[in-house]
């Protein structure tokens, strides 16, 4: 008997499956055909499909698609959309072209093994028209596949490639319903999509900046990474066995302090052992609350955020991890080196409040070990109090019933006091450096770093109007 789930996904297939003109490919590379198999299911799927193929041998992939360093990348899962719909122009536009609007879809995906407890991800894409004989569009995806069993995953990546054809043809007009729309039937406990991409005529306004925010906003994924040119990226590919520096930050805007605290963390970090002679990571990660102005999202705040940091040569994380401890937990997704987090002193506050680990079993000694897990330690920068005094990590106070698990953290090394810094800079604040330059006081540019001032000015970022 059918369940309402597979009632859902099947009115789907069968939606494309009666609209006469959508024909087109699939291949499917590493959990079988999964996502063919659904159309097929319903019936009618002759009037959709041209072909299926699943080249899992690597000896016939390579044959069919071109060598490949990497069977599960963005490079393959391309040389799979230009085979597969190369050959559907050249085999069938003559003879149908100007009646179908032809697709290629394509996935290549690592599964749930059963030799191992691997990392289940894949690359999933369709190309198609959005009328006959015109130019295609692209849309790509990043899945993460959460299920614990095989079985389960094939079923779940069925289903969201499902929705990506789906929307592809009848959401594109509304990409934030479309976003939406490729979790139907799933939610966030099973795939997590943590990017996306559109290009083609359909879609040259399209910022896909915003669009992969979007994710995050909506729980498709938890955290997305942008290069330092803007351009989206993998975790895995730029953090895979690499120690990282992570600065946490509103970065609104970018400050002296901002750039004295990563500059000196990274010293810092470089003097470990552990490192040798690696060189570290290093971000700059936006929770979304810092994202939020008036309780709204701004996107076009993001956006001068992200070219703030580009500027300076960063990449930028932007995650929905409130907590410093879930943050460590994302990054050990890829790497087991060394972490350094490089925070103020109003950070460390936060950290050792009881009440944020309120949900937690363990309490504080849960989320402190969590944190502070293999290799991962805190840079505490100095700020001065509302008296003018020096605050560092050596001198702060936390709570009586704390203080010796404090020292513990600080005596060992788990916590370190920042050295090196420029006390000049320590009555910078990022908020007030805001208000001067939104009113047009000129002192702010004292504030923040030369390049900053360049884009700030050049793109009249945060109301700058000279």
């Amino acid at each position: 008997m059918s369940t309402h789930f597979d009632q859902m996904a099947n009115k789907k297939a069968f939606e494309i499956n009666m609209t006469k003109p959508i024909y087109g490919t699939f291949a499917e590379i590493g959990a079988g055909q999964e996502v063919a198999r659904r159309f097929f299911h319903v019936g009618g799927a002759a009037g959709t499909v041209a072909k299926t193929i699943s080249a899992y041998d690597m000896t016939f992939s390579d044959a069919i698609y071109g060598k490949s360093t990497r069977f599960v990348s963005r490079q393959r899962l391309n040389e799979m959309l230009d085979h597969e719909y190369g050959l559907l122009i050249e085999r069938l536009d003559q003879k149908v072209g100007s009646e179908r609007t032809f697709f290629a879809f394509a996935d290549t995906v690592a599964a749930r093994s059963y030799k191992s407890n691997n990392e289940s991800h894949g690359w999933m894409g369709i190309r198609f028209q959005s009328t006959p004989r015109t130019q295609p569009n692209d849309i790509i995806l990043h899945v993460r596949m959460l299920d614990e069993t095989n079985k389960e995953q094939q079923e779940a990546l069925g289903i969201v490639g499902l929705n990506l054809i789906h929307g592809a043809f009848f959401k594109r007009k509304d990409l934030k319903a479309f976003i939406a729309s490729l979790l139907d039937d799933l939610d966030h406990t099973r795939i997590e999509i943590d990017m996306i991409r559109f290009s083609g005529p359909d879609f040259a306004m399209v910022d896909n900046r915003i669009m992969c925010l979007e994710l995050v906003t909506q729980g498709l994924a938890q955290a997305v990474l942008f290069r330092g040119d803007g351009e989206v990226i993998q975790a895995a590919d730029l953090f895979y066995h690499k120690p990282l520096l992570v600065e946490r930050g509103s970065f609104r805007p970018v400050t002296n302090v901002h750039r004295d605290m990563i500059e000196c963390g990274i010293k810092m970090f470089l003097m470990e052992d552990e490192l040798g002679d690696e060189e570290p990571e290093i971000l700059h990660e936006i929770t979304m609350r810092n994202l939020m102005s008036g309780g709204q999202l701004d996107l076009q705040d993001f956006l001068d955020r992200i070219d703030m940091l580009g500027a300076l040569g960063r990449n930028v994380l932007i995650s929905n991890y409130g907590r410093f401890y879930r943050l460590v937990e994302y990054l050990r997704r890829y790497s087991d080196r060394p972490i350094g987090l490089p925070i103020g002193i109003p950070s460390l506050h936060e950290i050792f409040e009881e009440k944020y680990y309120d949900d937690l079993e363990g309490g504080i000694l849960e989320g402190l070990g969590r944190l502070f897990k293999k290799g991962v330690r805190l840079y505490v920068y100095p700020t001065k109090d509302e008296k003018g005094h020096i605050v560092e990590a050596a001198s702060f106070k936390v709570d009586a019933d704390l203080r010796a698990l404090y020292v513990y953290l600080l005596e060992n090394r788990f916590i370190v006091p920042m050295a090196g810094c420029n006390l000049e800079y320590l009555g910078i604040d990022s908020a007030k450096t805001m208000v001067k330059l939104q009113a047009g006081d000129a002192a702010w540019e004292d504030m923040v770093p030369p390049k900053v001032v360049e884009i700030i000015k050049s793109r009249k970022f945060f109301g700058w109007k000279g």
